[in-house]
């Protein structure tokens, strides 16, 4: 039976990676980019490519099928300093609970707080007419279920919202997940997510608008323009993970993963991380992505390096855990990406 469900995984990932295989020629037609961000610290320690070991609150992005893992109530917050220097910073709340032996439920919000710009114009392009905020934004609802000790799964709907003053454009977007334990210790798992799948997006609103008179006639007119309407960034993650006991005790884990990423709108990517943790007490992290052209500086597309690591310390309170998760991912130009985290599992 174990062999079997391994098998239609491992098919399943064949056949869904070959439909959504990487298309560089699509590079930049997707919007609402933010999706593709990891705003969780413990899975950016290892640039996301936990898709198989994923549990709880982070499991809502990165692979909803870990959310079934969620032992009573989970909640975390995590502050992102997007590439250091542009001042962008990402906020992400999450909450997972329990309903049953075999169901959770997940709730997550993320806000990209950008800041306040000067409106310019044609007329005045130096400004001194205000500013504005703009607003990006997205929450999402998980459901996950273990229909056996092996094999879980979970779907997640997700809104998406970006607006100015006068301008705005919202979409839903779909994710979907399996992960699939086995072997001794349950040391040996799968994954596989499919995510941003979704309704095409378009802007509109009275900044799309202009009031005028044609000439030779005086009454004013209001001509709206329209907007090109973009696709998600639809993605898939196929995992792996294997858990070693260097020690020969359980209170020392080492796990090594591998993760392929099926992107739609631009080049696949790959990447390798491993995790080492101390007792469920203390653990560090780190993870490698790359993807072709990224050898040389002259022929990346990507603004990442590859390079990132992170850390995570937990503290028990009586039957409920505190955490504290820390995660860089390496970046060039500007001065990286640094998330903070903090948990509190009852």
């Amino acid at each position: 039976m174990i062999k079997k469900s391994g098998l239609m995984i491992v098919a399943l990932a064949t056949i869904v990676a070959s439909a959504y295989a990487g298309n560089p020629d699509r590079r930049g037609q997707a919007g609402a980019q933010e999706l593709l961000v990891v705003p969780w610290a413990r899975s950016a320690g290892w640039i996301g490519i936990n898709t198989s070991t994923v549990r709880g609150v982070e499991a809502e992005r990165m692979n909803v099928a870990g959310l079934a893992f969620t032992k009573k109530t989970e909640l975390n917050f995590s502050r992102t300093t997007w590439l250091s220097g542009t001042d962008i910073y990402m906020n992400a709340f999450g909450l997972a609970q329990k309903i049953n032996e075999s169901s959770a439920l997940g709730f997550s919000v993320m806000s990209i707080d950008m800041g306040t710009i000067d409106i310019t114009t044609t007329e005045n392009p130096d400004g001194g007419l205000g500013t504005y905020k703009p607003s990006f934004a997205n929450i999402g609802i998980s459901y996950a279920k273990s229909f056996s000790d092996r094999i879980h799964g979970g779907a997640t709907v997700r809104v998406i919202t970006q607006s100015i003053s006068d301008v705005s454009a919202q979409g839903v977007a779909f994710d979907a997940g399996i992960q699939y334990v086995t072997g001794p210790k349950d040391a040996i798992k799968f994954g596989i997510a499919l995510r941003n799948v979704g309704t095409p997006m378009v802007f509109g609103g009275d900044g799309l608008s202009a009031r005028g008179t044609m000439q030779g006639n005086t009454v004013a007119l209001t001509l709206a323009q329209r907007s090109q309407q973009f696709e998600l960034p639809s993605l898939m993650n196929i995992g792996a993970s294997y858990d070693l006991y260097p020690m020969g005790i359980d209170d020392y884990k080492l796990t090594v993963a591998g993760n392929f990423t099926s992107n739609s709108f631009t080049n696949d990517q790959y990447g390798l991380g491993a995790e080492f943790s101390w007792r469920n007490i203390f653990a560090v992290r780190t993870g490698y992505q790359f993807e072709n052209g990224f050898s040389t500086e002259a022929s990346r597309q990507n603004v990442y390096t590859g390079l990132n690591f992170g850390f995570s310390v937990d503290a028990p309170l009586g039957k409920s855990i505190f955490g504290f998760d820390y995660a860089y991912r390496g970046t060039n130009p500007f001065g990286g990406t640094h998330l903070l985290g903090v948990r509190y599992t009852l």
